[in-house]
C-alpha cells in the first residue's frame, strides 16, 4: 500500500497565495488542476502526479521555488 504522505506530495502543491498572483487563471486553464485557498494565506494546487510535475516546472519558470 502506498504511503499516504508520499501520495499527497505527488498530487498537490501548497504555497502562499501571494505567490500565485496573476498565475492562478493560467494554471487552471492550461493544466488539469484545481486551485483553492485553504485559508487567507495558503493556496493548494491539486491534480494528478503528471500535472503536478508540469505545474512545478511552470512555476519554476515563473520564479517560484517549491523546494
Amino acid at each position: 500500500m502506498p504511503d499516504p504522505e508520499r501520495l499527497r506530495d505527488s498530487t498537490q502543491i501548497v504555497l502562499p497565495c501571494e505567490e500565485l498572483s496573476g498565475l492562478r487563471e493560467t494554471l487552471e486553464s492550461e493544466f488539469a488542476v484545481t486551485v483553492f485557498a485553504t485559508d487567507d494565506a495558503v493556496c493548494r494546487i491539486v491534480g494528478s502526479p503528471v500535472e503536478i510535475k508540469a505545474v512545478g516546472r511552470f512555476l519554476a519558470r515563473h520564479g517560484i521555488n517549491l523546494a
